[in-house]
């Protein structure tokens, strides 16, 4: 199995720290990462005050520069409101500046801003989608290509470059819990990324037996049908130090996410029950995170990536200690076991 980690380069809750401090800081943790033997690092995309992540390509970009052998990937590029050339393009080259490391993690968002400030309208939500991404896998399997449809301009015997330095530049589908988006990526054949933010984790299994079904359905090979696993978590020395760091930062922000949304305040008893055994939380010692990790991928079937969130406010000393933790002591148990 994959470990690694996601980012959405949170401004820093120390209003001293600069942005500019923030971003590079950001870069040494991915450095790090790769240091520690982490498979994989992912940036996130959002249009909001809160994050720094809208221009993902370019922070990955000046990570690989650091990096030796890390997978540098989206987690994830907002495709609704995106143009699947220039997409492509960036990611191809972000694959030529790594030496072949680039990947991308397409999906619609959580967030909403992204669709006002690109001119496009939410009722066409889903059909936005649908459409671009049937472009970009058109781009990633073709130099030449030829295509039209509702929300751009036709394409005509268009040649597209740069080309990747991979044979096929990896894509993969990130999806919530929407059927449909699970049955969409087993009939494309693409390999799926599931974010799990609360609940219980094995309540996926159902969507992800239908992701595989739709899959065999559709002639693809059942390696290909890989699963990865995103989840919110956070490793510390033990497990009491762990809910201590991550705990505040964590009320903080869903709080104000569930606010916009109209979902209550966050509370420490709730936030324990999705802490627990079978809750979607990974916080706590390196031992304890990786037996919920190989619980969580039997539960679902076999996963081959599973990547922490860990964005909630914390410094970047703490998260750099997590790394290492995540890198040294987690990641060889799950590897392992898996």
């Amino acid at each position: 199995m994959e470990i690694g980690i996601d980012s959405f380069a949170a401004v820093p809750a120390n209003k001293s720290i600069s942005n500019a401090q923030a971003i590079n800081e950001l870069v040494e943790r991915i450095e790090l990462a790769d240091q520690v033997g982490l498979d994989i690092f992912g940036i996130g995309e959002h249009h909001r005050k809160e994050f720094l992540d809208s221009a993902t390509p370019l922070i990955l970009a000046a990570a690989a520069s650091r990096t030796k052998r890390i997978i540098l990937t989206s987690a994830v590029t907002v495709l609704s409101a995106a143009d699947p050339v220039r997409v492509f393009q960036n990611f191809a080259t972000l694959d030529l500046i790594s030496n072949g490391r680039a990947e991308m993690v397409v999906g619609r968002g959580s967030f909403i801003e992204a669709f006002p400030l690109f001119g496009f309208n939410l009722n066409d939500y889903d059909a936005l989608f649908a459409e671009k991404l049937d472009l970009l896998l058109q781009i990633q399997q073709n130099e030449t290509v030829n295509w039209s449809g509702q929300f751009r301009a036709p394409l005509k015997d268009q040649a597209i470059y740069p080309r990747p330095m991979q044979e096929k530049l990896p894509i993969w589908l990130g999806v919530g819990g929407t059927p449909a988006s699970f049955v969409r990526a087993g009939e494309l054949g693409l390999p799926l990324m599931v974010a799990v933010i609360g609940g219980e984790t094995h309540r996926f299994r159902p969507l992800i037996d239908g992701y595989k079904k739709a899959g065999a359905e559709a002639g693809h090979d059942p390696k290909q049908l890989k699963v990865g696993l995103h989840s919110l978590g956070y490793v510390a020395e033990s497990k009491d130090q762990a809910v201590a760091d991550y705990y505040p930062g964590y009320a903080e922000m869903f709080t104000k996410i569930g606010k916009e949304r109209g979902f209550p305040p966050v509370t420490k008893e709730r936030f324990d029950a999705q802490n627990g055994t079978l809750g979607a939380l990974l916080v706590g010692d390196p031992v304890e995170v990786a037996e919920k990790i190989l619980r969580h991928s039997e539960s679902l079937g076999g996963i081959t990536r599973f990547t922490f969130q860990m964005d909630a406010g914390l410094t970047h000393e703490k998260l750099m200690k997590a790394i290492e933790l995540i890198g040294s002591k987690v990641s060889p148990i799950v590897k392992a076991g898996s």
